[in-house]
């Protein structure tokens, strides 16, 4: 469906020269058509010779700041940030210069932690930073410094929004550089062989431990005796453990908004399946980099194609009085109803591997509706005060 569709509209909101939106264009479609982010099956992908076309992406890469760009698909009316850390397995790369080990102590790889604003229970990357215990090694850096890098490149857009965390980030000294630059935070417990001890403020240390179908608040508790932050407990029925998180905001909210943050996980696994983010190699970090940026944009376009293909194809209207739960709703669209294929199939995939019986009209008014949104999210409304 994808090889009809004129993506130009969309990088002319995003590059300032026709030749160079043009140019985005030829790459993204071939990102789609190769499901790849390697510069030699993408260039095969492109009309013409493709020497001409890996030297012409090559040249890309080098004149724009495809990163920078990414950040401009915050969502300003998002109501958190999403923080995941992926490992990207290399172990063929063994001089590669930013290819270290990872935490099996023997893959080679590195680590990509991407953040991403929610969007139709799903996720939209705009910013990431990559790191090894090779870069670590060579720069005297640490994971820690990796992870305070993304989160400060995005505090001045973060707002009241709180940053929602896995168990990778439950460490003392994050936590304690969220609380001084008064970011909030929403991060899952690690509580593995060496579980955090936790205090309350007479300096007792309280005990983490919930029976099955049961919640648990500890508010205004001590993070190994220094963090304070409100922790809540819960285990449903039916999972083998109970589930831990804290927070400095209210502990029933962050709760709430951490459980939204599971089921958009799937966002980061589209990425890996559909267009195999984690293959991505390059010589060198900066432009490795650029290409992970590249398709977390092509990404974003699939995505909002997809979403506006799968509503028209699979939303059902609610009928006057029926009966219907938040849950079944369609995001955006509260007077439409999930169908069993609207449930099945992401945007994305439908856009990348569905053969879909859709009118030339019906497909230019379907990218029309995607385009409006990619400008709003680009381009979001100026507040005003009058």
């Amino acid at each position: 469906m994808y090889q009809s569709i004129r993506l130009l509209g969309f990088m002319q909101q995003l590059f300032d020269s026709i030749p160079m939106a043009e140019k985005a264009e030829q790459i993204v479609r071939a990102i789609f058509a190769a499901r790849s982010p390697r510069l030699s099956q993408i260039s095969q992908k492109m009309a013409g010779r493709p020497d001409a076309n890996y030297k012409m992406i090559q040249r890309f890469l080098k004149v724009v700041d495809i990163k920078r760009i990414l950040l401009r698909l915050f969502q300003e009316g998002a109501s958190y940030v999403i923080g995941d850390v992926t490992e990207m397995p290399r172990p063929g790369a063994r001089k590669t210069e930013y290819v270290g080990t990872l935490k099996d102590g023997g893959t080679k790889g590195f680590w990509l932690l991407t953040l991403a604003t929610p969007y139709r229970g799903r996720a939209l990357p705009c910013s990431f930073v990559t790191y090894s215990s090779k870069t670590i090694a060579d720069t005297a850096d640490s994971r820690n410094l990796n992870h305070f890098r993304a989160f400060a490149e995005l505090k001045p857009l973060l707002g009241e929004r709180p940053l929602i965390l896995d168990r990778e980030f439950s460490y003392l000294d994050l936590l304690l550089r969220l609380i001084d630059e008064r970011v909030h935070f929403i991060i899952r417990l690690n509580l593995g062989s060496h579980p955090p001890k936790i205090y309350n403020a007479a300096g007792r240390q309280v005990e983490l431990t919930v029976s099955p179908g049961e919640t648990v608040l500890h508010n205004q508790v001590y993070y190994k005796g220094k963090a304070r932050v409100n922790i809540i407990g819960t285990w449903k029925a039916g999972l083998r453990e109970p589930m831990w998180v804290m927070t400095d905001l209210e502990a029933h909210q962050g709760l709430a908004l951490y459980q939204e943050r599971m089921k958009i996980e799937e966002s980061f696994r589209d990425l890996k399946s559909l267009l195999h983010i984690d293959a991505v190699m390059n010589k060198t970090q900066a432009n490795m980099e650029q290409m992970v940026a590249l398709v977390m944009l092509a990404f974003t376009i699939g995505l909002l194609i997809g979403e506006t293909t799968r509503d028209h194809l699979y939303a059902q209207p609610i009928e006057e009085g029926e009966a219907v739960s938040d849950d079944e709703r369609i995001p955006d669209r509260p007077h439409f109803r999930k169908s069993r294929k609207w449930k099945l199939y992401s945007g994305l995939f439908l856009l990348l591997n569905r053969k879909l019986s859709l009118s030339a009209s019906q497909l230019k008014a379907l990218v029309r509706n995607a385009l409006e949104a990619f400008i709003a999210l680009v381009y979001p409304p100026v507040r005003s005060f009058v």
